[in-house]
């Protein structure tokens, strides 16, 4: 098993924008690329992600969630000219939900 300096390095290595929260909202893991993507940075880590958005994709991200310890594993949540925005599950061994990420992927085009 890997440990958490090599994870983390790997996941730093990422150019993408990598955000972890919780069950609770709460972000727990930030990569090298998040930290300077998102205002705020660093400061960010233990704080709750809804704090970071308005009322309407709040609400959004707390279906996605019911949604996601439900079974599904990832759904788009945002989209404009430059990138796809995707909230991912992150699951422990017996598939219950620990938490998820926002993954990114660029607009084809």
């Amino acid at each position: 098993m890997a440990d958490a300096t090599l994870l983390s390095a790997i996941l730093d290595s990422l150019r993408a924008p990598l955000l972890v929260a919780d069950t609770d909202h709460i972000i727990r893991y930030m990569n090298k690329a998040a930290i300077a993507f998102y205002k705020g940075g660093e400061a960010l880590l233990g704080r709750s992600l809804l704090e970071c958005h308005n009322e309407q994709s709040q609400q959004m991200i707390r279906e996605v969630l019911v949604a996601l310890e439900a079974g599904e594993e990832e759904r788009l949540i945002s989209t404009d000219e430059k990138r796809r925005v995707y909230m991912r599950a992150v699951r422990d061994t017996d598939g219950r939900v620990l938490g998820y990420y926002e993954r990114y992927d660029p607009t084809p085009g």
